[in-house]
């Protein structure tokens, strides 16, 4: 949940998440079908507050969640629910963007969270104290990092190395993405796509969609048990 691309290739769409985390927390469960207010979701699981920061749903709409809004927050706990209790909050709406207008984030920690819904690509934001949404262009290129690992500084570094990747590679496909998210400055284990701060906070896993005409694929790679999982469906 703390570094998130999003590539457009012609029609193929491809969204790469690593989620960075505190090695004392329980592994994530593989991804698996859940019914979610009535819509079916597939994502993996947080087991110990059974949220996500990765979810598809049925019609081809993905969320994905980053720690932190634009800039690193005071920690103020307790928190009324976790952020990943919210992702879901937002995939079992009718219009997960609609839905964010109205709902309530008093004394939910910030957060930003990806949204690609019906061809649209949105960055919405939580601060603590106030929401904003923004339209970006999905015929763009766009990379994330979270402001609660990662200063402006390096923020802007990565972000200049993802764009540099990009204009070196001809095809972007969805390894080629993966093999980013995976490989890229990987000796540097402090602010690289894949960090291992002081054995503490590592890089956990590796999610990807690809959504193209009215499929989607699914692949979650759990880089402490070595394990993977590809999910493909039809788009209602």
């Amino acid at each position: 949940m703390c570094t998130v691309s999003f590539v457009k290739y012609f029609d193929k769409v491809i969204i790469t998440s690593n989620r960075d985390e505190k090695v004392v927390r329980a592994s994530a469960i593989a991804p698996q079908n859940y019914i979610v207010k009535g819509k079916n979701v597939i994502f993996p699981k947080d087991p110990k507050a059974g949220g996500t920061w990765y979810v598809v749903d049925e019609m081809g709409t993905v969320l994905v969640l980053l720690n932190g809004a634009s800039e690193k927050h005071q920690v103020e706990l307790p928190y009324r629910k976790s952020r990943g209790l919210i992702v879901l909050d937002l995939i079992g709406s009718v219009s997960p963007r609609d839905f964010w207008e109205e709902l309530d984030l008093e004394n939910i920690e910030p957060f930003t969270l990806v949204l690609f819904q019906n061809q649209q690509l949105f960055q919405l934001r939580w601060n603590g104290d106030n929401k904003e949404s923004t339209e970006l262009n999905s015929d763009e290129k766009h990379i994330w990092s979270s402001s609660t690992l990662y200063p402006a500084d390096i923020r802007k570094e990565r972000s200049n190395a993802f764009y540099s990747f990009l204009d070196h590679t001809p095809i972007v496909s969805e390894n080629e993405m993966y093999q980013f998210h995976r490989y890229s400055d990987s000796e540097n284990q402090e602010n690289g796509l894949v960090i291992n701060r002081n054995n503490e906070l590592k890089t956990l896993s590796i999610t990807q969609s690809v959504i193209e005409s009215n499929k989607v694929s699914l692949l979650h790679d759990d880089l402490v048990t070595g394990k993977d999982s590809v999910t493909s469906f039809i788009i209602i």
